[in-house]
């Protein structure tokens, strides 16, 4: 399984979970859609890179299976950014590593940087709340497309944990540690999991 592939199985699998946005970037990817009208360039500084990998991997850490730096979680979400979302997901997403910046995020303790993360998804809710209203005006509004260039994006949050999960469940090792791939089905039968196994790709 390549992952352009996997990009559709989880698209389909996570359909209801990925927001609009999310969902939108991944089938301009799918479709080798052109970027026009993209900003032509979406650049991080070396420190705001560091601050990336770092959160993706507070999200899904190397255990007994591969973390996120691991399988190449970090520059995959560099890669959709610039490729694959519009000017409000840039700003939004940049306006959220300014935040950690100024936290000085890099240099503080493990048990400071979970408490730094768990008030960015806290407020991550009421920013919600905000964007969801703003689609909802923008809906009915005949000058949409420009409300949207100026709008404010999905929440940073909301992009680093769908970006981390869609990059680490789309890399061969993240599938093959969390799935049993079978690259030629069987007959379709019902099998009951046994505890801790794992479920089956195809």
């Amino acid at each position: 399984m390549n992952r352009r592939t996997a990009i559709t199985h989880v698209a389909t699998m996570l359909g209801g979970v990925l927001s609009a946005p999310t969902l939108l970037a991944m089938s301009r990817r799918e479709g080798h859609t052109a970027s026009e009208g993209f900003p032509m360039e979406f650049n991080l500084t070396e420190s705001q890179r560091m601050i990336v990998e770092e959160v993706a991997e507070m999200i899904i850490p190397k255990t007994a299976t591969p973390g996120a730096k691991d399988v190449g979680v970090p520059a995959f979400i560099v890669m959709m950014l610039q490729d694959c979302y519009k000017t409000p997901e840039h700003k939004s997403f940049v306006e959220g590593l300014l935040y950690l910046e100024n936290k000085q995020f890099l240099n503080l303790s493990a048990e400071q940087k979970m408490a730094v993360l768990k008030q960015v998804e806290i407020d991550s809710v009421e920013e919600m709340k905000a964007y969801q209203i703003q689609q909802t005006k923008m809906g009915d509004n005949e000058d949409r497309e420009q409300m949207a260039a100026q709008a404010k994006g999905l929440p940073f949050w909301r992009l680093m944990k769908e970006l981390t999960m869609l990059g680490y469940f789309t890399s061969e090792q993240g599938m093959k540690s969390s799935f049993e791939y079978v690259p030629i089905p069987g007959k379709v039968e019902m099998i009951k999991m046994k505890p801790n196994q794992k479920s089956f790709a195809y």
